[in-house]
């Protein structure tokens, strides 16, 4: 089987074989994602920018959803195969893709019926023409919705799989076809922000297609089959997948106030150059995520063999590489931020200029400590510990940001929120920290320092 590289490979070498097919992706998704706000925001302006980030929350609450199940029967995949049992693993995989097609298919039909509903709901503050365009952009991705959430969780199949190189080239090639059409559907057809959204709707859903296809068949370690599982075991995997649709879920949330107070303190302007801060933070922030999402296979089919050793190396080798990352990251964007927000708007809108500038200076310190939240949250949920993962997703994610929030922009305004994700970060990290150092047995005590 594929997935036995996870036990045989020297760790250094499984580390560069699994990280860098994942970082490639990541890097190319993040440029794909800059490429598309640079597309809205030259070509469309700062209203249709607000306008995808008025809607993108919404977006996140149903892939989280989705992705509960398919991260919680990633891990348990993994485990499966470590364990030698691929029947039980691909019996998982099965009723994981059903249950998701059928979710998003649910999802997506009512979204399109209450796209207008829905829009003025996750804005209140937001003028006519702004909820106009966020409407027509979620009515797109509902048509595309049930092939959306599959995607993501067929990808990370793949990679069970110990096949991550394939995964990087599907990944790619998605993202490439994204840009094709963002630079058809915008710039020569003139579609306006119902292109946007087509374009990554039909790279999306092409991915889709193409992962479920290779599922066909018994060619890879896992593979299709009517067996469900015991609902015992569902219960299970939507444990140990609760971290990560409690993240997601909690930065919809953080999506949404921030919306309100970004409208509040700075208007329309203010959530367009947020949205330029998370289009930076897509190709950057998802290289630490693909780092250390590309080894929780490796991780928890060690934990599933019992092969403690070969985990500990593996798990110590992502804690360098993600601090060398963060810091490199800081420097990069503190001399380079600045400049990156012209890409994204046009040239006469001074305003958004100097928010947009302001908030990248600002959110540079946030990866300082950000890696520490995401190593540990990985690992935890990688052998099957789904209470520390919670409680590190829900107290980093929501209970912070949601706090400082509240406390600095009354207080601050807008500089208020640009600093409220440094300060969170620094200390969730310290929980992070402080959570693994108080539950792990003594051989993981020690992890940091041997």
């Amino acid at each position: 089987m594929h997935s036995e590289i996870f036990s045989k490979m020297p760790p250094t070498r499984l580390f560069f074989h699994c990280a860098l097919p994942a970082m490639a992706t990541s890097l190319a998704g993040g440029l794909y994602a800059i490429v598309d706000g640079i597309f809205v925001g030259r070509y469309l302006g700062a209203e249709a920018l607000a306008a995808v980030n008025i809607v993108m929350p919404l977006i996140m609450i149903v892939e989280a959803l989705a992705n509960m199940v398919a991260v919680g029967t990633f891990v348990h995949i993994a485990t499966l195969l470590g364990e030698g049992n691929r029947q039980e693993a691909s019996r998982a995989f099965s009723f994981s893709v059903k249950f998701i097609l059928l979710f998003s298919t649910i999802t997506a039909l009512m979204g399109f019926a209450s796209a207008e509903m829905l829009a003025a709901w996750l804005a209140p503050g937001a003028e006519g023409e702004t909820l106009r365009l966020a409407a027509d952009y979620l009515k797109i991705y509902a048509l595309f919705g049930p092939l959306i959430p599959i995607y993501f969780a067929t990808d990370n199949y793949l990679r069970d799989c110990g096949c991550p190189k394939l995964s990087m080239g599907i990944n790619i090639l998605t993202q490439v076809l994204n840009i094709v059409l963002d630079f058809l559907f915008i710039a020569v057809l003139g579609w306006g922000i119902e292109g946007a959204a087509l374009a990554s709707c039909i790279s999306i859903a092409s991915g889709s297609i193409i992962t479920l296809a290779l599922f066909g068949g018994r060619r890879l370690d896992v593979y299709y089959t009517w067996e469900n599982i015991p609902v015992s075991r569902f219960l299970r995997i939507l444990a140990n997948g609760s971290s990560e649709f409690l993240t997601s879920i909690s930065s919809a949330v953080m999506g949404l106030m921030l919306n309100f107070f970004l409208l509040k303190y700075g208007g329309t302007s203010a959530v367009a150059a947020f949205a330029i801060v998370m289009y930076v933070d897509s190709i950057i922030g998802m290289l630490n995520f693909g780092l250390c999402d590309s080894l929780q296979p490796a991780l928890s089919y060690c934990h599933g063999a019992g092969e403690k050793a070969r985990l500990k190396a593996i798990f110590r080798r992502i804690l360098w590489a993600s601090f060398v990352m963060a810091v490199a990251t800081f420097f990069f964007l503190e001399l380079a931020g600045p400049y990156m927000a012209g890409l994204f708007s046009q040239s006469e809108d001074g305003e958004l200029m100097q928010f947009s500038k302001d908030a990248l200076t600002i959110f540079a310190f946030s990866y300082l400590a950000g890696w520490m939240d995401l190593c540990f949250s990985s690992y935890f949920t990688a052998l099957d510990m789904p209470g520390r993962s919670l409680l590190l997703s829900f107290v980093g994610t929501l209970v912070l940001p949601a706090a400082l929030l509240f406390l600095l922009a009354p207080v601050y305004g807008l500089l208020g929120i640009w600093l409220m994700p440094p300060i969170a970060s620094f200390f969730s990290g310290i929980l992070a920290l402080f959570l693994y150092r108080n539950s792990q047995s003594d051989w993981g005590r020690k992890l940091l320092t041997s």
